[in-house]
């Protein structure tokens, strides 16, 4: 499990895709996001700008992102 540290309040669904290292770039995460291939919390989100906050959990490709302050 990769952990993403909050630098503000929250993260987007995207920016943490990139942040975490599953993706290599903006382009390749809005992609993989509007394919259903991601889900949030269990449940599949196919909205870039998603808000992550403290305790969601990201799943994408057999990995999983956790936001954390």
């Amino acid at each position: 499990m990769k952990i993403i540290k909050l630098k503000e309040e929250y993260i987007k669904l995207g920016q943490a895709l990139k942040a975490a290292g599953l993706v290599s770039s903006g382009i390749d995460a809005k992609a993989v996001i509007q394919d259903g291939q991601v889900k949030v919390n269990g449940e599949v989100d196919e909205r870039r700008g998603r808000k992550l906050y403290n305790g969601d959990i990201v799943d994408f490709n057999n990995e999983q992102i956790k936001i954390v302050e």
